[in-house]
């Protein structure tokens, strides 16, 4: 990572200490940064127990994110289709899968598909699903917009020499395409992260359930959300710099 990255994110953790220093001393509040300072024996093992819940989270948004792709695809791909009833059923499953909130997603696949299926998922399982399920129909929007994007005589030439959709599509199309929808897919995952915090609520042990537990015990929900939002925001700021890189990487 450049050192103009780690600026970033070094100004912007200092903006947001100065930011409630100056809000806790309007409102007279006594800070207690103990509990998440490194220099003190309690502390370090509150700041452990949070981040031990990274690994799960990013896990959990790598995965949703990598089977959302694949839906969204299949389902952008499906979407070219010449025939209306195929067309009308895509749509009418993006259309309604947009419709439902992550969280409902999420509760009705860990605690409702059991008792209609019969099938019980673990909580890491179900919330991969919903969140691969919430997220499909909007990047099949954006796979969408962006084969829509290649110019339409590149395909014309394609059929011109020969070679079949498939051929086409994945050697004139789709290569184009993500070049033109990194950006969004990268902004996406961005949201995935956010939304995997959704998932603590069945009890996954990621990040924002790690501080739940952890403010349980110590009483300081200020400090150790704070704590959380820094998590959450170096995470995100790392990531947003490597999908700019490799949008650089693309374009040239």
């Amino acid at each position: 990572m450049t050192t103009v990255c780690l600026k970033k994110i070094m100004r912007t953790i200092a903006i947001l200490f100065i930011f409630l220093a100056f809000v806790g001393c309007s409102a007279d509040y006594s800070w207690g940064w103990y509990a998440i300072s490194p220099f003190n024996k309690l502390g370090m093992s509150n700041i452990k127990f949070l981040i031990s819940g990274l690994g799960l989270t990013v896990s959990v948004s790598l995965l949703s994110i990598f089977f959302a792709i694949i839906l969204g695809l299949l389902l952008a791909i499906v979407g070219l289709s010449k025939y209306k009833v195929i067309k009308l059923i895509t749509i009418t499953y993006i259309e309604i899968i947009r419709s439902v909130p992550v969280l409902v997603m999420i509760l009705w696949i860990y605690y409702g598909l059991p008792v209609l299926a019969g099938v019980n998922f673990s909580a890491s399982v179900a919330g991969i699903i919903a969140l691969s399920i919430c997220e499909s129909p909007f990047i099949a929007e954006i796979f969408r917009s962006g084969f829509e994007a290649v110019p339409k005589g590149q395909n014309e030439a394609g059929t011109s020499l020969g070679m079949r959709f498939f051929e086409r599509f994945r050697f004139i199309i789709l290569p184009q395409a993500i070049k033109i929808i990194l950006p969004a897919l990268g902004n996406q995952f961005v949201y995935m992260l956010k939304m995997s915090s959704l998932v603590s609520i069945i009890g996954l042990n990621e990040l924002t359930r790690k501080a739940n537990e952890l403010v349980v015990s110590q009483y300081r929900p200020l400090e150790i959300y704070t704590f959380l939002v820094l998590e959450y925001l170096v995470l995100i700021l790392i990531i947003s710099y490597f999908v700019r890189r490799m949008e650089r990487k693309l374009s040239n």
